[in-house]
C-alpha cells in the first residue's frame, strides 16, 4: 500500500512545517503516486483531472529541489492560459511560505513587458509561464534557462490543442536535455504520447481516476428544443437558484450571447471568452471566485485555470463533441465533500453525443423535463458579495492585509463582512457583504490606506 502521508516524503522540515499549516496532511491519489517518482528524479506522465491536486504533487517537487543560493532559473512551468499561470504560482508561493528567499516570476501576454524586464534583472528561481510570452522573452534575451533542472508542462494537452507544438519545441530546446521533465494532462491523446517521446526520458506513467465522486455531483440531461436554450437556462437558475454557476458554451459568440440575455433577465451574470483584453479577464474572474457575481458563461478554452472551490452548478448550455471534455467540465463541481449539479441541455439531434458521454461515464444519466422545474421566486439571482476596485496594487507595496486593517480599523467594517481579497501589480478587488458595500466604499474612500488616498470604485 502507498503511504499518504506527507510527512513519509523525505522534504526539509521547513516545507514540512508549511504544509501541516496549509491542513495539508494526507496526499492526494496524484500527489501519492506521482511525488516519490518526482522527489527520485524521474520524469513523469500524470494524468489527472482538474482538482486533483496537481498543482501541488509537482510544485513540491520543484520546491525540494531548489538551491535558494542561486538566482538562476531552475523550475519552469509552462501553462496554456494566464488564468492558469497565474493560479499556479499564487499555490507555489503558498507552498513557498517557509522558505526564505524564494523568488517565484510569472510572465503571461497581455501585460506591459517592462515591469516583467525588471523583475528578470533581479533573478528568479521558478518561472511560470505561456509559451508565447516567454519565447518572446528568449527572443530579447532578457531571460536565461541553462539553469532549468525541471522542466513541466502543466495542461499539456489544452496547449497542444491551442496550437503551442512549434512554440513548446523551441522552448524545450532552450533548456539543457539533462533535465527531469514532468507532463501532466487532463486527458492522453495521441499527441501527447508523441510530445513525450521528443521531450522525457524514460518517463513512468501515473493515472488516477478522478477525486469526483460521481455521488456528491447530481447530472441530469434536461431535454430542450434547439430554440428554447435560453430559457431552459433561466428556469433552471430560477428553480435551484444556485449561488455559483458555471455555464458552458461551444463558441464565443454564443458565451456574450447568453450573458446578456441573463443580465437583461436581471441575473448576475458575467462572460468570458478569448476577445476580452487580459484587464477584463482578471476582473470577471476576480469578481466570479469572490462570490460577488452569480453566473459565468465561459468557453472550454477560457475556463481552464479558473479553480473556483465551492462552484455550486455546472451547467451544459449545449453538449461538447469530446466526452472527456464533459467530464472536465461537471468535475468542477461537487468538491471537497460538498454536492454539486451538473445539468445539461440535450436536443434530439445530440442524443449521439450524450450516448457517447454516458459510455465514456459509464453510467445512465437520467433525463428531466423542464415543466417539472417550479420558480419559487421570480426575485433575480443576485450574488451576496459585491467587488471594490482599489486603484493601487502589487507595486504599490499594497498587500491584503493592508486592506483588511484599513476596512476593520478606521472603515469599521467587521471582519464577517469581508471576503476574498485579490492583489494584481497596479489595483486590487475586494469583495464586500452587499449589505455592507455602500459604507465600505465611502468610508474607504475617505481614509488613507498605508499613508495615502486611493481612488475606489463599486462595481455594479
Amino acid at each position: 500500500m502507498i503511504p499518504t502521508a506527507f510527512a513519509s516524503l523525505p522534504l526539509n522540515e521547513p516545507l514540512l512545517q508549511n504544509l501541516a499549516s496549509l491542513g495539508y496532511s494526507e496526499m492526494t491519489p496524484i500527489q501519492a503516486h506521482s511525488l516519490p517518482l518526482i522527489l527520485a528524479g524521474s520524469d513523469v506522465i500524470a494524468q489527472a483531472k482538474t482538482g486533483s491536486g496537481k498543482t501541488a504533487a509537482f510544485g513540491i517537487g520543484l520546491l525540494a529541489k531548489l538551491d535558494v543560493t542561486s538566482f538562476a532559473v531552475q523550475g519552469l512551468v509552462l501553462c496554456p492560459t494566464r488564468e492558469l499561470a497565474d493560479q499556479v504560482c499564487k499555490e507555489l508561493r503558498r507552498l513557498a511560505r517557509f522558505t526564505d528567499n524564494i523568488k517565484i516570476l510569472t510572465l503571461c501576454g497581455g501585460v506591459p513587458f517592462g515591469p516583467q524586464l525588471a523583475s528578470l534583472e533581479h533573478g528568479a528561481h521558478i518561472v511560470v509561464a505561456t509559451p508565447g510570452r516567454l519565447l518572446d522573452h528568449l527572443r530579447r534575451g532578457s531571460l536565461n534557462l541553462k539553469a532549468v533542472r525541471m522542466l513541466v508542462l502543466d495542461e499539456a494537452d489544452r496547449m497542444l490543442d491551442m496550437g503551442f507544438q512549434e512554440d513548446l519545441a523551441t522552448i524545450v530546446a532552450a533548456v539543457p536535455p539533462r533535465r527531469q521533465t514532468l507532463l501532466f494532462s487532463a486527458t492522453y491523446p495521441e499527441s501527447i504520447a508523441e510530445m513525450s517521446a521528443t521531450v522525457q526520458r524514460q518517463p513512468v506513467m501515473v493515472k488516477v481516476e478522478a477525486i469526483h465522486d460521481g455521488q456528491q455531483i447530481e447530472q441530469l440531461f434536461y431535454r430542450v428544443e434547439s430554440g428554447e436554450r435560453l430559457a431552459a437556462v433561466a428556469r433552471i437558475l430560477g428553480h435551484y437558484r444556485p449561488e455559483s454557476t458555471l455555464i458552458f458554451c461551444n463558441t464565443k459568440k454564443e458565451c456574450q450571447e447568453v450573458a446578456d440575455a441573463l443580465i437583461e433577465r436581471g441575473c448576475s451574470a458575467l462572460a468570458i471568452h478569448g476577445d476580452l483584453e487580459q484587464r477584463e479577464r482578471d476582473q470577471v474572474l476576480a469578481r466570479f471566485a469572490n462570490k460577488s457575481v452569480s453566473v459565468l458563461v465561459a468557453t472550454d478554452v477560457a475556463a481552464r485555470g479558473i479553480d473556483i472551490k465551492e462552484l455550486s452548478a455546472v451547467i451544459n448550455y449545449e453538449l461538447t463533441r469530446d466526452p472527456e471534455v464533459h467530464i472536465h467540465r461537471i468535475g468542477r463541481t461537487g468538491r471537497a465533500g460538498e454536492q454539486g449539479l451538473a445539468l445539461s441541455l440535450v436536443t434530439a439531434a445530440e442524443s449521439r453525443r450524450a450516448a457517447a458521454i454516458e459510455a465514456a461515464l459509464g453510467v445512465s444519466v437520467p433525463r428531466a423535463e423542464l415543466e417539472s422545474l417550479t420558480m419559487p421566486s421570480a426575485a433575480p439571482l443576485e450574488a451576496p458579495m459585491v467587488t471594490l476596485c482599489i486603484d493601487g496594487g502589487r507595486k504599490n507595496k499594497l498587500r491584503p492585509g493592508d486592506l483588511l486593517g484599513a476596512l476593520t480599523g478606521e472603515a469599521g467594517i467587521a471582519g464577517s463582512e469581508v471576503g476574498q481579497i485579490n492583489i494584481f501589480d497596479f489595483h486590487s478587488f475586494v469583495a464586500i457583504r452587499r449589505g455592507s458595500a455602500k459604507l465600505a466604499l465611502t468610508r474607504l474612500s475617505a481614509n488613507k490606506i498605508k499613508g495615502r488616498f486611493y481612488k475606489i470604485r463599486r462595481f455594479p
